[in-house]
Parts: structure tokens; sequence; C-alpha cells
């Protein structure tokens, strides 16, 4: 493989980055500027912008030729066959009220799909890295999903929409899915809550409506880790589980969410 499309060197350079973007954003401002996005609820900071400025300058200045997808509007297309997707704060509203869990999240992607990914989240200790056919790691170990997990014994994470209409649908989903488990949590960042299904600290997890830089990184750490990351492409329903859960929790899932 030619040095320029090293996963491993990709890697390197995205974890130098945003292990720098954690230290910068862990100095929080003493006042925010708030800007809506898709709704008066879907809100991006100053710093969202601040972050994303500085990953996306970080990486041009190594690989001048490498394409951006970024959630704040950086957009590049790619001239050498890889393209980053970065989302800056992921769990923007945490980050706001100062709750622990936001993350920074930085894939790269290949013809072939997900090369590279780290979810970083410096307020609860943890980064998680993978590379495509290379393994899951959290904090430099190697980690495996729960498997075999029962529906009514798992533990599942989710979240939910900015779109006040849907949330009606999704609280009737939950209404009647959580009898059927363990129980549920709502962490703030789709980022953490998959990687936390490839750590074992979730044995699922659902949502919908995310986006690529949602999910660039994460879905590798848990499909590397074992786990099953499927997009349901007719309601956009994430389901994400080891390989015993998953079939219950996709059918579950998506039998109680209108179609």
């Amino acid at each position: 493989m030619p040095e320029q499309q090293d996963p491993n060197s990709l890697l390197e350079l995205a974890t130098r980055i945003a292990l720098k973007a954690g230290v910068m954003l862990m100095d929080r401002p003493a006042t925010f500027e708030i800007s809506a996005k898709s709704t008066a609820i879907d809100i991006a900071t100053q710093m969202d912008r601040i972050s994303e400025k500085f990953i996306v300058d970080s990486i041009l200045t190594a690989r001048p030729d490498d394409g951006i997808v970024g959630e704040e509007g950086a957009a590049r297309p790619s001239k050498s066959g890889i393209t980053w997707v970065i989302d800056p704060i992921d769990g923007t509203v945490n980050y706001l009220y100062g709750l622990p869990g936001w993350n920074v999240s930085i894939g790269a992607r290949d013809d072939m799909g997900s090369l590279v990914g780290i979810v970083h989240a410096p307020t609860i200790y943890s980064t998680w890295t993978a590379v495509r056919g290379g393994g899951s790691f959290f904090n430099g170990k190697r980690i495996y999903c729960n498997d075999p997990v029962t529906l009514d014994k798992a533990l599942v994470g989710t979240g939910f929409s900015y779109d006040v209409r849907k949330r009606v649908e999704q609280g009737r989903v939950i209404s009647e899915l959580l009898p059927q488990i363990r129980d549920l949590r709502r962490m703030g960042s789709s980022a953490v809550d998959v990687c936390y299904v490839a750590t074992g600290a979730f044995d699922g997890y659902f949502e919908s409506g995310l986006f690529e830089w949602d999910y660039a990184a994460s879905s590798l750490v848990a499909s590397e880790a074992g786990a099953l990351f499927r997009i349901n492409p007719v309601n956009d329903i994430t389901v994400c589980a080891g390989p015993s859960l998953y079939p219950a929790l996709a059918v579950a899932v998506n039998g109680l969410a209108i179609l």
C-alpha cells in the first residue's frame, strides 16, 4: 500500500489532531455564541466552528490532496482517494451545559468505505480507535462487543431527534421497547453510544436520523469490535449490537417504528 494511503499513518495523524482539539475544547469559553441549525434546539457554538477549522487546517497541512466532510460546513473533494469525515464536537448540548461525554470524532474513508476512525472524549478519559481489518481499541487496549446477549437482558443506548415532531414517535417506540429490555440509557452523544457497544458498556444502540459525521468513526470502532452496524434505508433507523442481539433489537425497533 502506498505510504500516502497507509491506514496506520492516517490514524496516527487523526489521533494527534483529535487529542490537540480535545485540549483546546477543555478550555471552555466564559460565554457561548449559539446559532441554530436544523431547528431551534439543534445548535452550534463558536467552539464547534473553531474546532472544525483547527481539524481541517491540520489535516490539509499534512495532506493537502485529501477530501473533507465536516458537520459545520467544511467541504472539499478528494484528489488522493482519502476523504476525512469530521464531527468537531459530537454532543454539543453536553458541551454547552458542561456535561461529560462530548467528543471529537474523526474518520477517514476510501473507495472501499471506512478506513480509520477515532473518537476522543476527554471528559471521560476515553479514546476509541480503529483501523479497517486491524481491530478496535479503547485507550490502547483491544476491545470486543458483548456477545451473546438476549433482548430481555440488553442494556440499550439511544438518542432523540432535534425535530420535535419526530420525538412524539420516538417516545412511543421507547415506551413499548422499555418493557422488553434490561434498561435504556441516553448519553447525549451518538459516537460515544456506538463506542460503548464496542467496549461492552452497552449491549446495543439505536437512533434515527444520523448523519455521516455522527458515525464515520464510531461505526468502524463498533464493527472492528465484532458488532453489527446498519442503517435501515426505509426509516433511517440505525441499529448497532453484537451478532446475537442485533436481529432481535432490529426487529423490535423497526417493528415499533412507523415505516
